[in-house]
């Protein structure tokens, strides 16, 4: 498929870059069906190992949702356009790989709730996070209200929503929201690192472990332990932990094969 909203890279560092710089990266209809795209592709190539979604330009990761478009749509498109933005979070959560958010500057609305979607953030000290969707007498529809509370807890989540305002890369690390934050010149150098450090895990544990991360913020606790149980069977029985052990006794680097 030929993106228009987005650059596309397939390497075992996967790239997606939002490329709407003139409108600061907003998220529209069609830039959610690219992405839902992209997804789909990236979890279908053998050869991604991991992916960063960026935005382009130096001013914002994504500012939010278009705000023109919306203004035109009737009730029933923006419930279906709320509905879109969910299924492409959903996407990205469930992926089997590591994805981390490279957040160049304003992740608002929908660009706060894509990067969280994701399982890493990394913000260049320039970045600013909210979800601003009260001022415009909306709220947050493609998830913002239940991811960030587990990502920040509900007292500080609670602020950020019912009051719309932004909080800068330094709060957000000291909140929990973000979970490294560097120089603006050195943003997607150090997302490249840490996925990098991602390649080098066993990729059938770090599949199944992803899942029981999200297992701890969709279910119970004791539906979540079991579910814990399960994943942690599944990694047992792999061939990666196979090598994985018997790689540490005898003092090597184990040589993963993703079974």
């Amino acid at each position: 498929m030929e993106f228009k909203s987005l650059s596309v890279e397939f390497a075992p560092v996967a790239l997606i870059t939002v490329n709407r710089p003139q409108l600061l990266n907003a998220l529209n209809r069609m830039v959610l069906e690219e992405l839902s795209h992209a997804l789909h592709e990236m979890r279908r190539a053998p050869q991604v190992r991991a992916l960063i979604i960026t935005g382009s330009g130096e001013r914002a990761f994504v500012a939010g949702a278009d705000i023109k478009a919306m203004s035109e749509m009737s009730t029933v498109e923006g419930l279906e356009f709320c509905q879109l933005g969910y299924r492409v979070m959903r996407t990205v959560e469930e992926l089997p790989v590591p994805v981390i958010a490279a957040v160049n500057g304003f992740a608002l609305g929908g660009g706060l709730e894509l990067a969280m979607a994701c399982d890493l953030i990394v913000a260049s000290d320039q970045a600013r996070f909210g979800q601003p969707e009260i001022n415009l007498g909306m709220i947050p529809g493609f998830g913002g209200t239940q991811r960030l509370p587990h990502r920040v807890g509900r007292t500080r989540a609670a602020e950020l929503i019912l009051t719309g305002e932004m909080i800068d890369a330094r709060q957000a690390l000291e909140w929990g929201l973000v979970n490294r934050v560097c120089a603006a010149g050195e943003l997607m150098g150090t997302a490249r690192a840490l996925a990098e450090k991602l390649l080098g895990k066993p990729p059938v544990a770090l599949r199944e472990a992803k899942a029981a991360l999200r297992a701890a913020a969709t279910m119970s606790e004791d539906a979540g332990l079991r579910f814990e149980q399960e994943a942690a069977g599944v990694a047992f029985s792999s061939a990666d932990r196979v090598e994985g052990t018997k790689a540490f006794l005898e003092k090597r680097k184990p040589q993963w094969q993703g079974r």
